[in-house]
């Protein structure tokens, strides 16, 4: 099974852009929404897909993370990708979360640990001098080819739903210009 945890701890080579200079094979995304039904990444032939980990639901970054994405539904829709958040809270949890903020994408309970440790985001923190175990907010942006071709580490909430859609849209332009 393919895991982050032999990628290097920066895959950007020291640049800003998120899109990676040497884009890897996604680990494969496996779980159980907000329904219970399994997800998989097989689900999602020939789309892009936008899998965001966050720490937890009904929290004000998440919440504002999941209503900014939410924002950019259509558009994302329509520019051939889904949305996927991730985090390690439980089914019902994510589906009061949903219907609390109207969300119309998946969120994947990952009560186990395994998709967050597959794509690296279960990271040590520290709040308030006490160290922990938590999720590192992060995105990753996944071609149809099952490639990860671009990815954000410890995001910032403003504007982070906005930049992964500009992302999408010049990875998209790109793949295009390139077949000119």
């Amino acid at each position: 099974m393919s895991s982050l945890a032999d990628k290097p701890e920066n895959p950007h080579k020291n640049k800003i852009d998120p899109i990676l200079d040497e884009p890897y094979q996604a680990p494969e995304i496996s779980g159980v929404d907000a329904m219970g039904s399994v997800i998989r990444d097989d689900s999602y032939k020939g789309k892009w897909i936008i899998l965001y980990f966050y720490p937890k639901d009904l929290t004000p970054g998440c919440t504002q993370e999941a209503i900014d994405f939410q924002e950019y539904f259509d558009e994302i829709n329509s520019l051939g990708a889904v949305i996927l958040g991730v985090s390690r809270d439980q089914c019902s949890t994510h589906q009061k979360f949903m219907d609390k903020y109207g969300l119309r994408f998946n969120l994947i309970s990952d009560d186990s640990g395994d998709l967050c440790h597959r794509y690296g985001v279960w990271k040590e923190k520290s709040m308030y001098g006490k160290t922990y175990f938590g999720i590192e907010r992060s995105t990753f942006l996944i071609h149809p080819k099952k490639m990860v071709v671009a990815q954000w580490s410890k995001v910032k909430v403003k504007d982070h739903a906005k930049e992964v859609v500009e992302t999408l849209k010049k990875c998209q332009y790109s793949l295009v210009s390139s077949k000119s």
